[in-house]
């Protein structure tokens, strides 16, 4: 890996369902890797019953970095069962349910592609602020909005003692955390790698700060951007 595609993608509410919340859907605090797949499958207009071939942990690297605090809300929602009803003007019956919802979603994605075409394609699409599909923040009614913020050389830095890390953190890179004064640190378990049936394959736990600041620790190893970003891809 040695270069990497940085964008900005934000919403007014997003919502990213947690696994095991049913009837009052709850979300994670950031995009899961497999909510950024789909992300970029919009982008580059794959279809959506192979987008996530194209994107395995071995050739697709993701990183997220959280640039507005975490911040939920509660609202409730008025769903249809839609196989029961004729048409749109005759509904009868709903069922009201609580769903929680990210406000002011906003985040920074770093991508990269072992495949130089689809890499380009990226790069193309996200420069000149072009997608295919319309993006959103996990679900449909979530429509996002992004710009690019470049393409940096990427170098891989081995353990070296304690450093500030931008992005979230999984947990079985850190060695240790030095937890300071004023920082709120949390931890999520999200699922990170899907295959095209919707069998989740992998879940990770990662570690972040829900008000943007970055996290002091030791780790396996980082990633040190020309942006002098440092992260950690998920």
């Amino acid at each position: 890996m040695a270069q990497v595609l940085v964008f900005d993608v934000w919403s007014e509410y997003a919502h990213f369902r947690k696994f095991f919340t049913t009837t009052s859907p709850l979300t994670f605090s950031l995009p899961p890797r497999t909510a950024l797949c789909g992300l970029m499958g919009a982008v580059l207009g794959l279809p959506k019953e192979t987008y996530l071939n194209q994107f395995p942990r071995k050739k697709a690297s993701f990183a997220v970095r959280l640039l507005n605090p975490v911040k939920k809300v509660l609202f409730s929602e008025n769903l249809i069962d839609t196989d029961a009803i004729k048409s749109m003007n005759v509904i009868k019956q709903h069922t009201r349910i609580k769903f929680e919802f990210l406000k002011d979603a906003k985040f920074r994605i770093y991508f990269s592609h072992t495949d130089p075409e689809v890499y380009s394609a990226a790069r193309e699409m996200l420069s000149h602020h072009r997608c295919v599909y319309t993006p959103c923040l996990g679900l449909s009614e979530h429509i996002a909005n992004f710009s690019y913020v470049g393409e940096y050389p990427v170098t891989r830095i081995e353990n070296t003692g304690e450093v500030s890390i931008d992005s979230a953190i999984p947990k079985d890179q850190v060695l240790s955390v030095r937890f300071e004064p004023g920082k709120e640190y949390m931890t999520e378990t999200l699922p990170n790698e899907m295959a095209a049936d919707r069998t989740v394959h992998e879940y990770q736990q990662f570690m972040f700060e829900r008000n943007c600041k970055p996290i002091a620790a030791s780790v396996n190893h980082y990633y040190e951007m020309g942006s002098d970003d440092r992260i950690l891809f998920m």
